[in-house]
């Protein structure tokens, strides 16, 4: 620690038996703008002694604070007078910090925020405070200190501490599985994610919240075959950072590829929800009239390249087309069939 003596000295009138001397001498930390940072101890020196003196005692001052001093010396009729004051603040300014925000969510902030500093200081004053804005990285137990400083020159410092994650979960692309007038969603996001929704809208219709949970995946019912249905999923983590993934499905009834209207560009390979009990299916074929019609054992049937109908020669050509698929029971023989399953179209061509 930097200690200075101040030493004033004064020199009185000559007299018969020489010079007269008075020296003040002020030991303490000097700090800024005429402040003392520490005890500060304050006395005088004389020579000779003086015939009298009043307020010249040593002194030592340890509390914040100004002290005034007048010390009056005399010798005959030569006096010293010395008046001054003594300014110490040895106490930092309190200090506490200040965020531009509260937390974004859960406690958590998810984009930068300025933090400033605040202080107060009840002797010299207070000179000014710092700040600083952070901005990562992800640390559930950031911090940022800051300072304010007095008008002595001390420092005080506070810390303010918060969670912090401006990185959103990873959410993988939604996949769609076709039901009966239903749709199974599902996707997969990553660990840290809290909450996951979907919202569904339909052509200008407003968008609808129709799940918010912690499964990933989703059953929607009642579609109508053939529209339009447009789904978002949104997986939020604690701190309020989200990933969306979109998805566009056409509902369908019991045939569920292609779907409704769907354009596709070479052979479909048409499928449907398989019926219990059924041993085989037929599907038929239309353009214009019937062009085909084929007894499939399972659940689907790829249309060939060209086929033979009633002695015709028929291939795809560019078109719409409609397809229906009725179950068979027992022996393909016995020709007994079920309900119609549905019907459905697809426009071939590019």
């Amino acid at each position: 620690m930097f200690v200075l003596a101040l030493v004033l000295t004064s020199l009185a009138l000559p007299s018969a038996a020489g010079s007269t001397t008075a020296d003040r001498h002020v030991d303490g930390t000097p700090g800024a703008n005429g402040w003392y940072v520490s005890n500060v101890h304050v006395y005088w020196t004389f020579n000779p002694t003086p015939d009298n003196d009043s307020g010249c005692n040593a002194r030592t001052l340890t509390t914040d604070g100004v002290t005034h001093f007048a010390c009056v010396a005399t010798w005959g009729t030569t006096t010293f007078t010395d008046s001054f004051g003594v300014s110490i603040d040895k106490t930092p300014p309190a200090v506490q910090a200040v965020p531009s925000r509260p937390p974004d969510a859960n406690g958590w902030y998810n984009h930068p925020v300025p933090v400033s500093f605040a202080g107060s200081d009840a002797t010299s004053g207070l000179a000014g405070c710092s700040s600083t804005t952070y901005g990562g990285p992800d640390n559930g137990n950031a911090s940022v200190a800051g300072t304010c400083t007095d008008n002595a020159g001390n420092v005080g410092s506070a810390t303010y501490g918060f969670s912090y994650d401006a990185t959103p979960p990873s959410l993988a692309k939604v996949t769609a599985k076709h039901g009966d007038r239903s749709v199974l969603l599902a996707w997969t996001a990553s660990p840290d994610t809290q909450v996951e929704q979907v919202a569904r809208s339909r052509g200008s219709s407003p968008s609808k919240l129709i799940y918010r949970g912690t499964a990933h995946a989703l059953r929607d019912k009642g579609l109508r075959p053939g529209a339009k249905y447009h789904y978002t999923v949104t997986a939020f983590d604690v701190a309020g950072n989200s990933a969306t993934q979109a998805l566009t499905v056409t509902g369908t009834g019991r045939l569920v590829n292609p779907v409704p209207g769907e354009r596709v560009s070479s052979r479909p390979h048409l499928a449907w929800l398989p019926v219990k009990g059924a041993r085989y299916y037929n599907v038929q074929l239309f353009r214009g009239g019937r062009i085909l019609t084929a007894w499939p054992r399972h659940g689907h049937f790829k249309l060939p390249r060209s086929w033979v109908y009633h002695g015709h020669h028929y291939r795809l050509r560019p078109g719409v087309y409609r397809w229906y698929v009725w179950p068979g029971f027992g022996l393909l023989a016995q020709a007994h069939y079920g309900r119609l399953l549905g019907g459905s179209t697809f426009v071939y061509g590019r």
